[in-house]
């Protein structure tokens, strides 16, 4: 990670003095890969017609475009035409929940999630509700996980579709979604695996692992934002929800962004390459960092499979300790981290990940996550062990909560 020396004068507080920066939000967003951004920047000017168009413009933003197209299916061992072109992991999540719902209403009503999904997931099961499609959410263990039994016993006659995660984005626990996928499999009901966390750092074979719906994103793998993509089995029944021109085989009508897509094949193709090394890299300074502050601060603890989880992710609970205060201090002592989904970051409610694996709401708040990537160094693990000690110390000096409470 770069360490810059930098003055910031925001204010006249403590602020005024930062004398590092360390981004350990990698979950929420990725840095674009300077070579990804290169290629993609270095097609912008002869890149522009749309990929629609018969004439000889049209026809090259349509080469590199269905060459993206192959290249982003290559990570998942899917074939390209079973790629979707979308412009975020939302829009993704949206699609296939609500797509392949109304698509097979004749057949089912039934949906089943995980508690512990994101927004996305979650708010649209809420709303298919609303038009009358009946939801069950399953319970998780203390670590987030799924247990593909109770997936097996929530399925139902009419049952249309499971979607579980592949990697929780808060706590950064991986489900066994290949167990999930083959019960789905053998009961007849689709299954939809959100893999915006794990796409491109862990290894996924659609095949292998009874995927029929996929949800990817280019910004959790250092690609430029506005691009993403749902993989959707050749055969699986789903309607579109955006209408129009009938771009992406007609599932998603609306003017292609190649340029934010070519990016996104070029990180994606960069993280295939590199996952190997890059995943074994990053778990060295994960284990490093979380053993590092439950051994020197007492009264925390993790949350999420100890060893089952992304290989940048670190999440840990602090007992007497308000999160929202915590992340403040530590932006002032220049570490960016956050509470947990920066997609929700805004809601004062306890997160319902958190709360789904048995932490009550102010054990959720006294949550911090640090998700560390490809930029980050030994030296910035060091630096969050020296001083996330001296902040939950003065945190906990100021808090009205005590260990007697």
């Amino acid at each position: 990670m770069m360490v810059k020396k930098i003055i910031v004068k925001k204010n006249k507080s403590d602020r005024q003095l930062q004398p590092k920066r360390i981004y350990m939000d990698y979950g929420a967003a990725t840095p674009v890969d300077p070579r990804a951004a290169k290629l993609a920047a270095g097609i912008l000017p002869e890149i522009f017609a749309n990929s629609m168009s018969f004439h000889s413009f049209g026809q090259d933003a349509r080469a590199v475009l269905e060459q993206s197209r192959q290249d982003v299916a290559s990570v998942i061992g899917a074939p390209a035409k079973e790629i979707i072109f979308t412009g975020s992991a939302t829009e993704s999540n949206n699609l296939a929940l609500k797509g392949v719902m109304f698509a097979n209403r004749q057949k089912g009503k039934h949906l089943i999630i995980s508690p512990i999904e994101h927004a996305c997931v979650m708010e649209s099961a809420a709303w298919l509700e609303k038009q009358g499609f009946e939801v069950t959410r399953l319970k998780v263990d203390k670590y987030g996980l799924a247990n593909p039994d109770d997936v097996a016993a929530a399925i139902r006659s009419d049952t249309v579709l499971v979607s579980v995660m592949h990697a929780n984005n808060e706590i950064g626990t991986i489900e066994p979604i290949a167990e999930i996928g083959k019960i789905c499999r053998d009961k007849g009901a689709y299954f939809h695996t959100d893999a915006a966390q794990s796409f491109g750092k862990i290894e996924i074979d659609v095949s292998k692992m009874n995927i029929d719906l996929l949800t990817a994103s280019s910004q959790k793998i250092y690609g430029p934002k506005g691009a993403a993509c749902l993989f959707v089995r050749q055969g699986v029944k789903i309607e579109p929800i955006l209408h129009g021109g009938g771009q992406e085989s007609g599932m998603r009508s609306s003017t292609v962004n190649v340029p934010a897509i070519y990016g996104f094949a070029q990180a994606a193709l960069i993280a295939k390459k590199e996952m190997a090394k890059e995943s074994a890299r990053q778990i060295k300074l994960r284990d490093k960092l979380i053993a590092g502050i439950l051994k020197n601060i007492p009264r925390s603890h993790l949350n999420g499979h100890p060893a089952k989880r992304l290989p940048g992710n670190a999440n840990i609970w602090f007992e007497f300790v308000e999160g929202e205060s915590m992340i403040i201090q530590m932006d002032i002592n220049g570490i960016a981290a956050s509470t947990g989904s920066a997609c929700s970051s805004a809601k004062l409610t306890a997160s319902h990940v958190l709360t789904a694996i048995g932490l009550k709401p102010q054990e959720a708040h006294g949550s911090l996550r640090l998700s560390i990537g490809r930029q980050t160094k030994d030296s910035d693990v060091n630096y969050v062990l020296k001083t996330l000690p001296k902040i939950i110390t003065r945190l906990r000096e100021i808090s009205p909560f005590k260990a007697n409470d």
